[in-house]
């Protein structure tokens, strides 16, 4: 939704829901990167990547990292894991990733409307075509991670416990999205999915704001939060 404010009571839940679950002291780092058309790629990667760093020199230890985001925030992740694959150094691999809706593939025939989802497939092509800045960057991995058909890449690019991915499958892209965890799963990655039936883009984030009761609205973050305990140790 453009800033990490807007997510502030869903920061602080999530924030809640894990010390309930045993941690200690959970810390969660909100990257507040730029935006488009003001800034393009590679400038969120390389914003993503500097405050991963910034993480990892406060924790020594990348195993204790749990990398998340939503939408295009999920999108930036994939592709700094597949930077980091790069390095060849596997001590700069997270712990664990949890992702919600990841937008995988910028531009693709199978991002389309639906009747319940409030996404415009017309509207992220153009969007995605702005932060990508030109066609020839569209099939860059690192731009559009769904582009990454490589499974030895994607194996060494996975987190050491692998991924969480909550999508909702009347959401624009829920097709990529099952691609995507086919692809990270036949790549030798655990990925623990939850298509929640009926459900629209985001839905962790929306319930939270828009159901009646606390289980309701929470159901979402203690999915992730379960997820992120049995991964990590508390």
């Amino acid at each position: 939704m453009g800033s990490s404010y807007f997510y502030l009571e869903f920061l602080m839940a999530w924030l809640c829901l894990l010390r309930e679950a045993g941690f200690r002291n959970p810390t969660i780092f909100a990257l507040e990167y730029s935006l488009v058309p003001d800034a393009v790629y590679p400038t969120q990667v390389q914003q993503t990547l500097a405050g991963y760093e910034y993480v990892c020199s406060i924790t020594k230890d990348a195993s204790r990292v749990c990398v998340g985001g939503d939408s295009a925030g999920a999108t930036l992740i994939l592709s700094l894991l597949l930077r980091l694959a790069q390095s060849n150094n596997d001590k700069l691999r997270p712990g664990y990733a949890a992702l919600i809706s990841p937008w995988a593939t910028l531009v693709s025939p199978k991002n389309r409307d639906t009747a319940s989802d409030y996404l415009s497939a017309n509207s992220l092509d153009l969007y995605g075509r702005q932060y990508a800045s030109s066609a020839a960057n569209l099939k860059d991995p690192l731009v559009s991670p769904g582009m990454c058909k490589d499974t030895h890449w994607w194996a060494k690019a996975g987190p050491v416990a692998g991924f969480c991915i909550l999508f909702g499958s009347e959401e624009v892209f829920s097709p990529e999205t099952r691609d995507l965890i086919a692809l990270l799963r036949s790549s030798g990655c655990d990925v623990s999915a939850r298509e929640e039936p009926g459900a629209i883009h985001a839905w962790p984030v929306a319930t939270l704001f828009l159901s009646d009761t606390q289980m309701e609205r929470q159901k979402g973050i203690r999915n992730l939060t379960k997820a992120i305990k049995q991964a990590i140790r508390t």
